[in-house]
């Protein structure tokens, strides 16, 4: 995919911009030609000789040194690209961006060109979820810029959590994904995502620990190989993925109707949703009272079988559900992959460190019809879905 293809890697300034370093060496090893530019503060962190010993070409840094502007410039830059990826992408290089600053030679670049950019942010927690970051990414979003989500983690500042630049491969594959052939170009991919929640009371309510992260990643990681994406999802703390057209449920039931409204369009569904399986027979009307009660008995019906339904309707359609398991993952695995008649399941014991609800990181085995069963190694949640569509896109019926 990307032999012949240009690439400037933009590094901005943050303490990732080492890593940047084994993300060019996988570009320029699969075939593309590197351009580099660095900001002020990125040259703090690595020198920019590494990056031009391993791009074999000049590393950009100033926007008004006339040598480099004779040679190439920004605006040469900007036109020749066929991708602009920035990684690390800092804060302050977003928010630039998103409010069409344009005062040094990265964000020059960006501005001035016409084609895909990705970002990979990477910061501190709190900045990661500051509503003035979170806003200037959704408004970028919106116009057609894309994203990598960062990883969970320890940070150089000492924290823990969300911020942490995604691991180079990761970087590396969705770049692949921007520059390939939009292999989902014409094809519907429905997914669904997060927990579903059935209402004992109007205050009170049964539901899981899913956070939709892994359903989210799936549906972005559609979008941008060219699919009509269609998230169906259950309440979540995410933002809707730009570019989706997502449909909003709460209970299991209202889960089951949009599904099957939705389902005859799709080429490829993804159940990924955790979807409850049972719900309470009778909902108060009013908040229950504990009143002088040592115990209280709650009767629980099924709920409709979303996944074996669509088994019964598949059709030519892909269809892949998810296991999540606490005990005899393969076994558990194998008997839903069966009976509800799916392509491909993938199977996660979720009290295995790294692989549980509500994290960013995954650990998966997928098993498909035939036998197989891949092991995937931890990793982020947007790597899983890049290669769970690699996989199901190898299903697909040729021609």
């Amino acid at each position: 995919m990307l032999q012949g293809k240009c690439v400037v890697l933009g590094v901005s300034g943050g303490i990732a911009a080492y890593k940047a370093a084994e993300l060019l060496r996988l570009l320029v090893k699969a075939g593309a030609e590197v351009h580099v530019v660095m900001t002020r503060n990125a040259q703090e962190f690595i020198a920019p000789l590494t990056f031009q010993t391993l791009s074999g070409n000049p590393v950009h840094t100033d926007l008004f040194n006339l040598i480099q502007e004779q040679e190439i410039g920004h605006i040469s830059l900007a036109d020749r690209a066929d991708l602009v990826l920035v990684a690390p992408a800092t804060a302050n290089l977003v928010g630039k961006v998103a409010n069409g600053i344009a005062d040094d030679l990265l964000t020059t670049t960006i501005m001035a060109t016409r084609t895909k950019v990705l970002f990979a942010p990477a910061m501190n927690s709190n900045m990661w979820s500051n509503p003035v970051y979170r806003q200037n990414q959704t408004k970028l979003e919106g116009l057609g810029y894309h994203f990598i989500e960062p990883a969970y983690g320890d940070l150089a500042c000492g924290w823990q959590g969300p911020g942490k630049l995604p691991d180079p491969q990761v970087i590396f594959t969705a770049a692949q994904t921007l520059l390939g052939t939009n292999e989902l170009s014409g094809k519907t991919v429905l997914v669904t995502a997060g927990p579903t929640r059935e209402e004992l009371d109007p205050v009170r309510f049964l539901s899981n620990y899913s956070s939709g992260k892994m359903g989210y990643a799936i549906a972005r990681a559609a979008r941008n190989r060219g699919a009509r994406v269609i998230l169906i999802s259950g309440p979540v703390n995410l933002p809707e993925p730009a570019g989706v057209e997502t449909i909003q449920v709460v209970s299991a039931q209202d889960m089951f109707q949009a599904v099957m409204a939705q389902a005859g369009q799709a080429d490829l569904i993804i159940k990924a949703a955790a979807v409850a399986d049972f719900r309470p027979k009778l909902r108060g009307a009013q908040k229950t009272k504990k009143g002088t009660a040592e115990a209280l008995t709650v009767e629980l019906q099924r709920n409709p079988d979303i996944l074996a339904e669509l088994g019964r309707q598949k059709g030519k359609r892909i269809l892949v559900g998810f296991a999540a398991e606490t005990q005899d993952l393969l076994k558990h695995a194998r008997e839903k992959l069966v009976n509800k008649n799916l392509d491909m399941i993938v199977a996660n014991d979720v009290t295995q460190e790294g692989a549980g609800f509500d994290g960013d990181t995954n650990i998966v085995r997928l098993l498909t019809g035939d036998g197989k069963i891949e092991e995937l190694p931890q990793m982020s949640k947007d790597g899983v879905a890049e290669i769970l569509l690699d996989r199901m896109i190898a299903l697909l019926p040729s021609g």
